[in-house]
């Protein structure tokens, strides 16, 4: 096995991510401010063996508190994966997560792309909203709530900012923003071949550019 790393997820939702992580090895401690969702990942994480529930610490609590919870430089990775879209001033709450990485640690960001806001009304036919999105960085998401959009460049200024630059991003959903999320699956081999469009595409200019989502990885000096 390699380096176990110590993992702190913010914004954990129900713990999908942060069980994955426990279960390759890694101490993994998640942090979430809605009960339901609390609850859920706890239940999950009762449904894990030993071996796994012993490498995860759940907490309740928000992102942008992270200094009551931890001690700086208390992670060797911060993961902060939809949740800036609910957050008006990112800024402070991304300081934060980068003091509490170790020297050498990774801040790994999901944001929605604000740069390419119009590609799924104007890919859908709805090009009444999509002429509207290039006005703005605010959108209405899946769950009918309206949140914000992140550009790139505002965030590689950010991330040099505290001291965690951006080391390297990607494009997430180039091609597959408008499936909805009842879709019935294809087979596995075309499945496999959506994978592989879409890593590469979300790798490569200028596709990734045009990405609903931005995955973008910080390292902190």
């Amino acid at each position: 096995m390699g380096q176990r790393l110590r993992v702190l997820d913010v914004g954990m939702g129900q713990g999908t991510q942060a069980l994955r992580l426990a279960r390759a090895g890694h101490s993994v401690t998640g942090l979430e401010s809605d009960a339901e969702m609390l609850r859920t990942a706890r239940e999950a994480l009762a449904g894990e063996p030993e071996g796994i529930r012993e490498r995860v610490r759940l907490i309740e609590g928000d992102g942008r508190d992270t200094g009551v919870h931890f001690m700086p430089g208390s992670f060797d990775v911060v993961l902060c994966h939809g949740v800036l879209m609910y957050v008006p001033e990112p800024d402070p709450l991304l300081a934060g997560l980068a003091r509490m990485l170790a020297p050498g640690g990774l801040l790994s960001l999901l944001v929605r792309n604000a740069d390419a806001l119009a590609m799924r009304p104007g890919t859908a036919g709805d090009f009444g909203a999509a002429l509207a999105a290039f006005e703005t960085d605010t959108y209405t998401n899946r769950l009918g709530l309206s949140v914000r959009a992140d550009r790139l460049d505002v965030l590689r200024a950010t991330l040099a900012g505290i001291a965690a630059p951006l080391h390297t991003w990607y494009g997430v959903r180039v091609f597959t923003d408008n499936v909805s999320n009842e879709a019935e699956l294809p087979g596995p081999e075309e499945l496999a071949r959506v994978f592989d469009a879409e890593d590469r595409a979300g790798r490569t200019d200028p596709y990734r550019g045009v990405a609903a989502l931005l995955h973008l990885c910080g390292v902190r000096g």
